[in-house]
């Protein structure tokens, strides 16, 4: 029983003091996700069996950068919403 209650009371303070940085706002992390827009590619041909190759095309077609996704895989290119 007093192993129990010596563990618990470990576990408090380790639940104190790691929240006590969060509290004051020493470990600020902000993290911000642009949304991405995508659209199918008009240029890639045939089944989109590896993510690279996609990207090459959407690349050529003026995108950011594009993967394979859905079933069947097609290719879609992307870029940052504004």
């Amino acid at each position: 029983m007093g192993s129990k209650v010596f563990f618990s009371f470990l576990l408090l303070l380790l639940l104190i003091f790691t929240t006590q940085d969060e509290l004051s706002g020493n470990n600020m992390v902000l993290k911000v996700e642009a949304r991405r827009c995508v659209t199918q590619s008009e240029g890639f041909q045939g089944p989109c069996l590896r993510s690279r190759s996609c990207r090459e095309a959407c690349r050529i077609e003026g995108y950011n950068g594009g993967r394979c996704r859905g079933l069947p895989r097609q290719c879609f290119c992307s870029w940052p919403c504004a």
